[in-house]
């Protein structure tokens, strides 16, 4: 399946988070997330959709992975659910050190794609329009597409957040055949995913 196809199936499928269709693009770190999103957001607005991009990596930290959720689901989530504009304070990782950083105004758009480590989690998906599972390559691949991303000195801690993942996914992953809202996708890489 292509990106435009993707687009097609979001667009077709029913908004989930009040008007919000909110796609999750969720998968271990160096997959090709933040490369899929960025595809997905690029052709919906080409076909003048009003798309937001929430990247989890604004919330998540080395030693926080994934319990920051309910400052997505306060600030962002449940105001997008009523119908109004959500904000968040996006983390600032310039330094090497996540400190807070710029305050973000989400307007609602028509799509929401949530890009990152959990942002498909169980928890959510009953308000998910669209869950894209993206395994990308082995781990060691992975790895070091991260540490090419994020700097050598960031290895041993990616080793780690390896490890977290593991344990998380172990519990939390879609089953490949789960179609929860209807669909879920598997990336092997940024461009072309394929339908379990």
């Amino acid at each position: 399946m292509t990106v435009a196809r993707l687009a097609n199936a979001v667009l077709a499928a029913p908004p989930r988070l009040g008007r919000v269709r909110v796609v999750a693009v969720d998968g271990p770190s160096g997959a090709g997330k933040s490369t899929l999103a960025g595809l997905l957001v690029a052709e919906l607005r080409h076909r003048g959709r009003r798309v937001a991009l929430i990247s989890t990596d604004h919330f998540a930290t080395w030693d926080d992975p994934v319990s920051w959720w309910p400052r997505l689901a306060e600030g962002v989530l449940d105001p997008l659910g009523r119908g109004e504009a959500g904000a968040y304070r996006k983390l600032d990782w310039t330094t090497g050190v996540p400190e807070p950083g710029e305050l973000v105004s989400v307007a609602p758009p028509e799509v929401l794609v949530l890009e990152g480590v959990s942002s498909g989690r169980r928890s959510f998906r009953p308000s998910l329009s669209v869950l894209c599972w993206v395994p990308g390559p082995a781990e060691p691949v992975r790895l070091e597409r991260a540490v090419q991303r994020d700097g050598e000195a960031s290895r041993e801690r990616l080793r780690e957040w390896q490890v977290f993942e593991r344990g998380w996914f172990a519990v939390d992953r879609p089953a490949t055949d789960l179609t929860p809202n209807g669909l879920v996708l598997s990336a092997q890489n940024g461009h072309e995913i394929d339908v379990p």
